[in-house]
């Protein structure tokens, strides 16, 4: 009877364990080869596995909602005909975690003890239990504590090099985990942190609990729910958030699409509004680099990729695919990227890869009737911009003879959010025209 091995999959080099959130087979069902099996949610991405081999699932030995390391065997596919599926066997209970040795000053180095040695057949770890165990300050230790404590090994190795409590990290990973850019944005900022008198010390994201009325309905954070929350509260606190507003006439740019649209459409493209933005954005920041760079620690990071990142909204959530060079794309190329990456992103089709390494963002609320509105900056970027919605309206116009009119035009508000700490509004409001001035006279050999 050939059975085969269902591993969680390794979804890019620094993610260490997924989630299975949810599983389209249940025991007993037949499968075909590459068919959707169950759905993961790592600290990067969600997505879908694919079955490796067609045949009839005949265990699964990860549930929903359980978080284990990459390469766990979390199901079995029997490829023999007629097969006879079993019953999934109860979690095996985790192995026992040595307990880390009590702090001896500094304290800050408590959490970075060294892992227990591997063991020939370690027990897969089983659902999270809710319970609380005793801290070694007295306190009460949630599973969510534990949670954050078991990053990577490298995190933990550098922890212990620079004697950092990884407790006190504000985690973006999966349900507040600290990962490598955690810790290492970590160390850039706290160099000089203890040298400023009254500074406030670095803690978890916490979010205020509020008391359910009856009749309420109670739904817990989703994965994806839970990572833009703490990521939303972190950049707030991080950056110092100023926003601009420009108001374009897109009467032009009407024109094009109504000339081209359907050529466009022939060859596969949608030609759409955010794909003559995204392209402006993106030729412009070449003229703007500040507004195309990171922060790090007291240094300013001037990137020398161009990658645009596109907010996506899906039904569980946001998500920010990332085009990567979008400056040396045509027009064609950033409205076939803009809606390759929209639909696989829907269809959680992403590789981590592709929502990493942005360097700004362009968010589109104006497709559900937004005017304008003052995005949250994301991180680690300095700017994002956000579209308004694209209608007709009326504008005063200045005719051929001098005097002023009105008349109907095609216009829309562009706003953008950015990082005072680097970005003056001198900057971000040329770069604003730029990207204003662009769109108004956009060049038709450049459709």
């Amino acid at each position: 009877m050939a059975r085969i091995d269902v591993l969680m999959p390794q979804m890019g080099e620094s993610i260490a364990e997924g989630t299975v959130s949810k599983w389209l087979k249940k025991i007993g069902d037949q499968v075909k080869r590459d068919e959707p099996l169950f759905e993961i949610s790592t600290d990067k991405v969600d997505a879908e596995i694919p079955a490796p081999a067609a045949g009839v699932l005949a265990e699964i030995k990860v549930q929903e909602g359980q978080t284990v390391p990459v390469q766990t065997l979390v199901a079995v596919i029997d490829t023999e005909k007629g097969a006879v599926a079993t019953p999934p066997a109860p979690p095996a209970p985790p192995a026992p975690r040595p307990e880390p040795p009590k702090p001896t000053p500094p304290p800050a180095v408590a959490t970075a003890a060294p892992s227990a040695p591997p063991a020939p057949a370690p027990a897969r770890p089983g659902p999270t239990p809710a319970v609380s165990v005793p801290k070694g300050d007295g306190g009460a230790e949630t599973a969510e504590d534990r949670l954050r404590k078991r990053s990577t090994p490298l995190v933990r190795k550098i922890a212990a090099e620079h004697h950092v409590d990884i407790s006190t990290i504000p985690g973006t990973g999966f349900a507040g985990r600290v990962t490598k850019q955690d810790i290492l944005g970590f160390l850039e900022r706290g160099a000089v942190a203890p040298r400023l008198a009254g500074a406030a010390p670095v803690g978890p994201i916490e979010h205020p609990v509020v008391e359910a009325w009856p009749g309420d309905r109670v739904e817990p954070f989703s994965k994806i729910r839970k990572i833009t929350a703490d990521h939303m509260i972190m950049s707030r606190r991080v950056s110092a958030h100023v926003t601009s507003f420009f108001e374009v006439d897109y009467t032009q740019i009407a024109e094009l699409r109504r000339r081209h649209k359907q050529a466009y459409a022939e060859r596969g493209a949608n030609l759409t509004y955010l794909a003559f933005i995204a392209k402006a954005c993106a030729e412009t920041l070449r003229q703007h680099p500040v507004v195309n760079a990171a922060v790090s620690g007291d240094t300013i990071i001037y990137r020398r990729d161009i990658n645009v990142g596109i907010a996506v909204a899906l039904e569980w959530g946001l998500i920010v695919p990332v085009i990567k060079h979008a400056d040396e794309l045509s027009l064609m190329g950033m409205a076939r990227a803009i809606s390759d990456l929209g639909e696989r992103a829907r269809a959680k089709k992403l590789s981590p890869d592709e929502i990493q390494r942005g360097t700004f963002t362009i968010t589109n609320p104006g497709v559900f009737g937004s005017y304008a509105g003052a995005p949250i900056i994301n991180q680690p970027q300095v700017a994002i911009l956000g579209v308004g919605a694209i209608e007709k309206r009326p504008k005063v116009v200045t005719l051929p003879d001098g005097s002023d009119g009105l008349a109907v035009r095609t216009l829309g508000m562009v706003s953008m959010s950015y990082d005072h700490r680097v970005v003056d509004g001198a900057d971000a409001d040329r770069f604003l025209a730029d990207v204003k001035a662009m769109l108004q006279g956009f060049p038709e050999g450049a459709v």
